[in-house]
């Protein structure tokens, strides 16, 4: 249930990301935008943590094995995919925080301590990592896009128990896809 918990949890802040950022965006520069922007450097913390919780879950729970109807190919995909789900689930709040100190902006955890910079104010840099947290963030919300299509797929097409071993409570502790 931990697995599936912390799943579905890290899907909803990333959905909270992408709604923060498209609305920080249209804003002005002002404390609106700045709350905004805040929050959503929060919740990039929050994801990066519960990301590492999820990988230390995952590399001490079994998890079931891929249905045998899958070709090979098929096993490929799941595995890198989901590999790549966890590499951009670091790396974007990661290049978020790089480019928030290029920006000379100070990153904190809900008002309640604030990381230090990782690199000096430098505005050349932070418009390359602006690009590069971007285009990471919309390669992520494509490959959750993916992720769910292939969710979908198992449940109505195959109809195997992919997408039902995920949900909360469905299978004893330290099972998952």
């Amino acid at each position: 249930m931990i697995a599936q918990l912390l799943h579905w949890v890290i899907l909803v802040l990333i959905i909270a990301q992408f709604v923060l950022a498209i609305m920080a965006d249209d804003l002005p520069n002002n404390m609106k935008k700045l709350v905004l922007l805040s929050r959503h450097k929060s919740i990039g913390l929050t994801v990066f943590a519960l990301a590492l919780v999820r990988l230390g879950w995952r590399w001490g729970n079994a998890t079931p094995p891929l249905p045998s109807t899958l070709k090979p190919y098929e096993r490929l995909l799941a595995r890198g995919t989901h590999a790549l789900l966890y590499v951009l689930l670091l790396v974007v709040p990661f290049t978020g925080w790089i480019m928030s100190s290029a920006h000379g902006f100070p990153v904190s955890w809900f008002g309640v301590f604030q990381l230090p910079d990782l690199v000096a104010k430098n505005h050349d840099l932070s418009e390359v990592l602006e690009e590069t947290h971007e285009t990471l963030a919309w390669t992520l919300a494509a490959l959750v896009a993916l992720h769910a299509g292939a969710a979908l797929k198992h449940h109505f097409i195959l109809k195997d128990d992919v997408l039902r071993r995920m949900l909360p409570s469905s299978k004893p502790e330290g099972t998952e896809p």
